[in-house]
C-alpha cells in the first residue's frame, strides 16, 4: 500500500531522539510508525509541514484560486498529487488548546480543495471523494489532557473535526484514532513501551488485506 503521512510539529520529523529541547513524542511516534510500515513492505510518503515551510494562512489569492480550482502554489499542487496517489492517510500531531496546530488546520483548509480533493454534488448533501485510491485515514495525537476527559468533558473535538467533519463527509469511513495522553509524566521505559506497541500495530495492520 502507498501510505501518505502528514506530520506537524515545530521540531520536525527528525526530533525523535531523547535530546533536551529538541525532542518530540509526536516525532518518536512517526519514527515508530514508519518502522512498522516498512517492516511489512508498505511504500511511505512523508509530508513534514514544518520542513517544507508550508504556509497555513489562507490569503485572498489562495481563496480565489481555491474557488476557481486553479492551484497557484506549487507546494499545494504537489501535496494534492500525493493525496491522489495515497491508499491510506496517517496524520500525526500534538493537541494544543484541544485542537490541531495551525499548520495541520491550514493543510485541510488549503489542500483539501473542492473540485480537486472532493466535489459537492448537491448543496447540503454529503461530498464525493475525488481521491480514487483512498480507503481510510488514521490519526495519532499527543496531548497532556487525559483521554477520558478529552472525550467525555470536551466532546472529542479532534475526531469531530477530522473524522465527522472531513472524511465521513467525503464518504470515507475507515477511520482510526490513537491518542497518547500524559506522556510527559511517564517514565522513559513507559514511553518506549508505547512506541514499541505502535510499531507492532502498524507492522501488522495491513499485512494481508485492507
Amino acid at each position: 500500500m502507498n501510505i501518505l503521512i502528514i506530520f506537524d510539529h515545530p521540531y520536525g520529523s527528525g526530533a525523535s531522539e531523547n535530546i533536551l529541547h529538541n525532542r518530540s513524542y509526536s516525532a518518536a511516534l512517526l519514527a515508530a510508525t514508519i518502522r512498522g510500515l516498512r517492516s511489512s513492505g508498505h511504500r511511505i510518503d512523508l509530508i513534514d509541514l514544518h520542513k517544507d515551510g508550508f504556509n497555513p494562512v489562507m490569503s485572498a489569492s489562495d481563496l480565489a484560486s481555491w474557488r476557481t480550482k486553479e492551484v497557484i502554489d506549487p507546494l499545494i499542487a504537489d501535496y494534492q498529487q500525493r493525496l491522489l496517489e495515497a491508499d491510506h492517510l496517517i496524520f500525526i500531531f500534538p493537541i494544543w488548546w484541544e485542537g490541531m496546530p495551525a499548520m495541520m488546520k491550514g493543510f485541510l483548509d488549503k489542500v483539501f480543495a473542492k473540485g480537486i480533493v472532493y466535489s459537492e454534488p448537491k448543496p447540503g448533501r454529503l461530498f464525493k471523494c475525488l481521491l480514487p485510491r483512498l480507503k481510510g485515514a488514521s490519526l495519532l495525537t499527543v496531548m497532556a489532557t487525559p483521554t477520558y476527559i478529552y472525550r467525555w468533558l470536551f466532546g472529542n473535538p479532534i475526531t469531530k473535526m477530522m473524522f465527522r467533519g472531513t472524511f465521513r463527509k467525503m464518504g470515507i469511513n475507515s477511520l482510526k484514532w490513537y491518542n497518547y495522553s500524559g506522556m510527559e509524566k511517564r517514565t522513559l521505559e513507559q514511553r518506549q513501551l508505547y512506541l514499541m506497541e505502535t510499531e507492532k500495530l502498524f507492522a501488522k495492520r495491513w499485512n494481508t488485506t485492507y
